[in-house]
């Protein structure tokens, strides 16, 4: 396994950073102070990776930065940064000499792409390329259909959903199913350094403006697809809303984004007017707990793709597994379901998987927010299906990501009695 140093004062920051590591087949240390990470770093095997906060207790990314050098080593260090812009992150990249950096808000979504740059050799990280995985629910059938009703058109869209569920191989079957296929795609990560273009430094227009409206130009007839729209900064927003009204240019954008944007629109924290113009239409793709049926198309899919990769015999799921599967909350979805496959075909001894050879995370986020925010027919209907899966109202609360007190307090509101019936 891959090994990698997290170096961050923060120890929750440190569990998330870990966990996600772990579940995709990497070996991570931990540490908080810069002694401990020159200690960590001296005895770091070939093919290891940094992760690093920029400041940490007597010390910086920058210093330890130096330390390799003047101890002649060179592990790549991705810098972990709070709340900064683009002009910041390229002072960073080119002064401090880090090799990349993630968004602390980010780290769910960036940390484990970025790391699987540099990490070498791989082991289990499997990358997932840009198809679609083949499902056979009628929710993903419709997901398919509407890809290509939006590829017919050059109506800009955003695609709803929780993170791992596939949202920008969706956007991407959209471009590639459309007219503008033949012209450039781009794709920006709009809370990470990716969003940094091209600046003139005798032009009259801010840096940000500039360097923004260098990626239409570079894209002039084809599409942008912007990952992760809500992490848009205000300034950023305002930006990229005066060249969509006042340059019209010609560029299909593709957005991705969590239900966190429709809160940010509400709370007049993201403009709405962007939004709208943004969202000419859109996809919202459910999560994997609501689609449990798929579950075991993904994952004999994955286990293909792992078996031609390591070039060995392809491994199943024997009937336990795949009612474990079903049974599991899945809060990182289809990526979440990758790594716990993948990492029990890399340590399984013979070429079934069983139960027992499955490892579930139990670090993982609140979802309960996002289930009280649903409208009140569809929050029962969703407390009755979980119930009816488990058998128990301990299974139905794991299955819906939320605690026994809470499923609780949510059955009380809906009248739900404990035989699953409803009083009204």
């Amino acid at each position: 396994m891959n090994k990698v140093l997290i170096i961050d004062a923060s120890s929750s920051d440190c569990r998330i950073m870990a966990a996600l590591l772990t579940k995709a087949g990497y070996d991570p240390v931990t540490v908080s102070d810069f002694d401990a990470a020159k200690e960590e770093v001296a005895k770091l095997p070939p093919g290891a990776v940094v992760v690093s906060a920029m400041n940490f207790p007597d010390g910086t990314a920058t210093k330890l930065i130096n330390w390799q050098r003047q101890e002649g080593l060179n592990f790549p260090t991705i810098a972990v940064v709070d709340n900064i812009n683009a002009i910041d992150v390229i002072d960073i990249m080119r002064g401090d000499g880090v090799i990349d950096v993630i968004q602390r808000r980010g780290i769910d979504r960036q940390l484990l792409e970025t790391v699987s740059h540099y990490a070498r050799p791989e082991n289990i990280v499997l990358q997932l390329d840009n198809t679609l995985i083949p499902r056979g629910s009628k929710q993903f059938k419709d997901i398919e259909n509407s890809i290509a009703d939006i590829a017919a058109t050059n109506a800009n869209c955003i695609i709803f959903g929780e993170c791992g569920t596939g949202k920008e191989q969706i956007a991407r079957q959209i471009y590639l199913k459309s007219s503008r296929t033949q012209k450039p795609l781009i794709v920006v990560e709009a809370g990470g350094a990716a969003l940094v273009g091209k600046h003139a430094p005798d032009s009259e227009r801010s840096e940000i403006y500039d360097r923004i409206e260098g990626y239409f130009r570079e894209a002039k007839g084809g599409t942008i697809i912007v990952k992760n729209i809500q992490l848009l900064t205000f300034e950023r927003q305002s930006v990229l809303l005066h060249i969509l009204e006042q340059e019209h240019p010609d560029v299909r954008i593709i957005c991705t984004a969590n239900a966190t944007l429709l809160k940010m629109v509400a709370e007049e924290t993201f403009r709405d007017n962007l939004f709208f113009m943004l969202r000419q239409t859109s996809i919202t793709v459910p999560p994997l707990r609501e689609t449990t049926e798929d579950i075991s198309d993904i994952a004999d899919y994955l286990l293909s793709k792992y078996a031609r990769k390591k070039q060995q015999p392809k491994k199943r799921l024997d009937a336990s597994a795949i009612k474990a599967l079903k049974l599991h909350p899945w809060p990182g979805n289809i990526r979440e379901l990758k790594d716990t496959v993948l990492f029990a075909a890399f340590h399984v001894n013979g070429d079934t998987i069983s139960e027992n050879n499955l490892k579930f995370d139990d670090a993982k986020p609140d979802i309960a927010e996002d289930l009280t925010h649903r409208n009140p027919k569809a929050e029962k209907e969703r407390i009755l299906k979980a119930f009816n899966r488990a058998g128990t109202w301990g299974g139905a609360a794991k299955l819906l990501g939320i605690s026994e007190r809470a499923l609780y307090k949510l059955r009380k509101k809906h009248g739900i009695n404990p035989d699953a019936e409803s009083g009204s």
